[in-house]
Parts: structure tokens; sequence; C-alpha cells
């Protein structure tokens, strides 16, 4: 296998990162890759795939390995997902948001 700049340019993007949010909690990510988006369609059921704006934050949230230091599990279910998003509210979700970006334009255009 290469070890040229496409290969280097997949490792960074899958190595896990770590942001602090307004509330001063260091949320462990990690950026999505295609087995964790199709998992991720296959929790939230075929009608909220298809729901970008909803996508888009449950892809941000499932992003998130852990919540100052002790590990989220990977969301399972609808009800999973929610649970995740109540629990990192606006200041999480922002700061995930900002750390990924790249990721979140990815995410709000994959319902489309």
């Amino acid at each position: 296998m290469s070890d040229g700049p496409a290969a280097r340019i997949v490792a960074a993007a899958q190595q896990a990162s770590e942001v602090t949010d307004a509330q001063g909690r260091r949320l462990g990510l990690r950026r999505m890759g295609a087995l964790d988006k199709l998992r991720l369609f296959k929790a939230v059921g075929p009608v909220l795939a298809q729901n970008a704006p909803y996508l888009g934050m449950a892809m941000l949230a499932c992003s998130v390995t852990d919540i100052d230091g002790v590990p989220v599990p990977v969301a399972t279910s609808e009800a999973q997902v929610e649970a995740l998003v109540g629990r990192l509210g606006d200041a999480g979700i922002s700061a995930i948001a900002q750390a990924l970006q790249p990721a979140a334009i990815e995410a709000a255009d994959a319902g489309n």
C-alpha cells in the first residue's frame, strides 16, 4: 500500500481529536467513515436519513468518542442519537461543528 499524500490525508482525517465546549467539557472526536455513516443511517431509519438537518446534527453528535474521558457508546437507535444530542446540547454541538467544519458541511449534504 502506498504511503503517498492521499494515504496521509485519509489517515489524518481519521485520527481522533479533542475539543473543549463552552461548558468546559472535553469532547473526544473522530471523523465518521463510510461504515459509521451507513450504521447511522440504519440507526435513524429511512425517513430521518432523508432529513438533512436531523442527519447533520446526528452525524456531529455521533462523532463524539468520549466526554471528559468517559467513553460514549456508538448510537444504534434513534433514541440513542437523540439522547446524545440532548446530552451535548447547543454548547457541545457547536464546538463539534467548529472542530469538524468540513465534516459538518459533508453531513448537511449527505441527505441530498
